[in-house]
């Protein structure tokens, strides 16, 4: 791992120690499960990658957490005003703080049906907090950002 000591003094954080092609391609995959969940209305694969005790901040300011208040919330909300929205998600960057742990951005557009972006631009940005646990990668922490229209 390289720490690196800016002219501010602040260290600089980000694993160098590790080939990370293939936890690029599961965390990749954590978040195109999330879509498929949300696109398909299916709330345990839209919420299948969270920790036990995960947090999310959902668009309109309330966390929720805990895996089960997740699940909950995913089928409250896919069963009720999100069943016939759709979205497109993009991984905008994902920095790898230490080894087993993660950071990404993801890019969020309303899409139509069959995946045609409504949006031009992004409506939401998300940023994942993940973690490598028992050989696979999790997310510990999501929190979503409306980006208003210009």
């Amino acid at each position: 791992m390289i720490m690196t000591e800016t002219t501010s003094g602040r260290p600089a954080l980000e694993d160098t120690t590790t080939d990370h092609t293939a936890d690029i391609a599961a965390i990749e995959q954590l978040i195109a499960d999330v879509e498929t969940g949300y696109n398909t209305n299916d709330a345990e694969l839209m919420v299948s990658g969270f920790t036990a005790n995960a947090s999310a901040g959902n668009a309109v300011g309330a966390v929720v957490t805990g895996y089960g208040a997740l699940l909950d919330a995913a089928e409250r909300g896919l069963g009720g005003f999100l069943k016939d929205e759709y979205v497109r998600y993009e991984v905008s960057d994902i920095n790898f703080l230490r080894p087993d742990v993660a950071v990404a951005h993801k890019l969020a557009r309303a899409s139509t049906a069959e995946g045609e972006p409504i949006d031009q631009d992004p409506a939401m940005v998300a940023l994942y907090v993940l973690v490598e646990e028992g050989g696979r990668w999790w997310i510990a922490a999501r929190h979503n950002t409306p980006v208003p229209k210009a």
